[in-house]
């Protein structure tokens, strides 16, 4: 997948709102080891490094267009890698914090991914986890039925990415009896009020739209960005109007 960092940052002030949210449960320890799974042109990260000076963090995003955006930030106490979330796994190495925010959706099998993450903690390192209700937020619902029609089934070759999700109760289960304590799971609503079709439209073609794209040839994605936004009309039939978009957060501490 190709990712534009300009057209994701159009979005950068709702982006950042359940950031922030997440950050408010990591505790200050001295001298962290941190990593920041999916960090993206890095911005985020390196808001991280400054609140917990004297912590080391280190930034992993597979993207090199993202990435590219984050050298400037680098410092003695912050660096980037290309790299995937597999390989930090795969690694083993150990961490005081290990933190993603709206990155995990992407990845599969959260049932074995999210303990295979946990397992990398060193005692009382913390977890903390953001990700996107895709499963329940409209925009990917209209996303999923409208990738299942003709003719973009046809287009795609059957092709269609269902949400890796879980439910808050899996959630809560994964994260007990992978040994966390201090667990802390809320969903919340952080609300987009659009002017229109365009800004929906625009907000999810900045993410889950992009692997969508990327399959489609030039005249294919003009229908589809024309159907989409028609499906999106549907929906909304009055402006402004209000999109309550939902996200998860996640945190524990190893015991």
């Amino acid at each position: 997948m190709v990712w534009n960092p300009q057209i994701y940052n159009q979005f950068k002030d709702i982006r950042y709102k359940p950031f922030y949210d997440l950050t408010t449960f990591i505790k200050p320890d001295e001298n962290m080891k941190a990593v920041d799974l999916g960090c993206g042109t890095g911005e985020q990260t390196a808001i991280l490094a400054d609140k917990f000076p004297g912590s080391q963090f280190l930034g992993i995003d597979l993207s090199a267009e993202m990435l590219a955006k984050s050298k400037p930030l680098e410092n003695d106490n912050l660096h980037f890698r290309q790299r995937t979330t597999e390989d930090v796994v795969a690694s083993g190495e150990r961490w005081d914090l290990i933190f993603s925010n709206a990155a995990l959706q992407w990845l599969d099998n959260h049932h074995d991914l999210f303990p295979n993450l946990i397992a990398l903690l060193n005692p009382k390192g913390q977890f903390a986890v953001q990700m996107p209700v895709q499963n329940e937020n409209l925009l990917n619902k209209i996303l999923l039925a409208l990738v299942k029609e003709k003719p973009f089934n046809n287009y795609l070759n059957g092709w269609n990415r269902a949400s890796s999700v879980l439910s808050i109760d899996d959630y809560a289960q994964i994260l007990f009896e992978a040994g966390l304590e201090d667990i802390e799971i809320v969903q919340k609503v952080y609300p987009i009020i659009t002017p229109d079709v365009d800004t929906l439209y625009n907000f999810i073609s900045g993410s889950s739209l992009i692997p969508y794209m990327g399959r489609l040839n030039n005249s294919q994605q003009e229908l589809f960005v024309q159907a989409f936004k028609e499906r999106i009309a549907e929906h909304f039939p009055k402006f402004p109007a209000i999109y309550a978009f939902k996200r998860l957060l996640l945190y524990g501490r190893k015991v």
